[in-house]
Protein backbone atom coordinates (compact mmCIF):
# COMPACT_ATOMS: atom_id res chain seq x y z
CA UNK A 1 0.00 0.00 0.00
CA UNK A 2 1.52 2.83 -1.22
CA UNK A 3 1.10 6.47 0.88
CA UNK A 4 -0.28 9.60 -0.33
CA UNK A 5 1.30 12.98 0.78
CA UNK A 6 -0.68 15.65 0.74
CA UNK A 7 0.33 19.79 0.18
CA UNK A 8 -2.31 22.41 0.62
CA UNK A 9 -1.49 25.17 -2.27
CA UNK A 10 -3.13 28.73 -2.48
CA UNK A 11 -3.64 30.87 -4.61
CA UNK A 12 -4.14 34.56 -5.22
CA UNK A 13 -5.63 36.79 -8.20
CA UNK A 14 -4.86 40.10 -7.60
CA UNK A 15 -6.34 43.40 -9.54
CA UNK A 16 -9.12 45.15 -10.65
CA UNK A 17 -12.09 43.67 -9.31
CA UNK A 18 -13.23 43.35 -13.03
CA UNK A 19 -10.07 41.56 -13.90
CA UNK A 20 -10.30 39.21 -10.93
CA UNK A 21 -13.72 38.44 -11.69
CA UNK A 22 -12.86 37.47 -15.35
CA UNK A 23 -9.55 35.54 -14.15
CA UNK A 24 -11.73 33.38 -11.99
CA UNK A 25 -14.54 32.61 -14.62
CA UNK A 26 -11.99 31.78 -17.14
CA UNK A 27 -10.61 28.94 -14.78
CA UNK A 28 -14.10 28.62 -13.65
CA UNK A 29 -14.61 27.33 -17.61
CA UNK A 30 -11.40 25.60 -18.08
CA UNK A 31 -11.94 23.15 -14.96
CA UNK A 32 -9.62 24.39 -12.39
CA UNK A 33 -12.01 25.70 -9.69
CA UNK A 34 -15.46 25.99 -8.80
CA UNK A 35 -16.34 29.97 -8.50
CA UNK A 36 -17.37 29.10 -4.86
CA UNK A 37 -14.02 28.20 -3.78
CA UNK A 38 -12.39 31.69 -4.10
CA UNK A 39 -12.81 33.96 -1.20
CA UNK A 40 -14.71 37.33 -1.84
CA UNK A 41 -13.13 40.11 -3.58
CA UNK A 42 -10.80 42.14 -0.70
CA UNK A 43 -9.23 45.61 -0.96
CA UNK A 44 -5.70 46.00 -0.82
CA UNK A 45 -3.47 48.84 -0.24
CA UNK A 46 -3.78 49.53 -3.53
CA UNK A 47 -6.50 52.01 -4.80
CA UNK A 48 -8.43 49.87 -7.15
CA UNK A 49 -7.12 47.23 -6.43
CA UNK A 50 -8.55 43.70 -5.33
CA UNK A 51 -7.09 39.82 -4.80
CA UNK A 52 -9.10 36.80 -4.17
CA UNK A 53 -7.67 33.70 -2.69
CA UNK A 54 -8.82 29.75 -3.00
CA UNK A 55 -6.90 26.43 -1.63
CA UNK A 56 -6.06 23.23 -3.05
CA UNK A 57 -5.60 20.10 -1.85
CA UNK A 58 -3.03 18.36 -3.70
CA UNK A 59 -2.59 14.65 -3.34
CA UNK A 60 0.82 12.75 -4.46
CA UNK A 61 1.40 9.19 -4.26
Amino acid sequence: METEEREVVKLMVIGSPRAVENTIRVLYLRGFAELYEWSPPQPTQNPGEVMSLMRRLLRFS
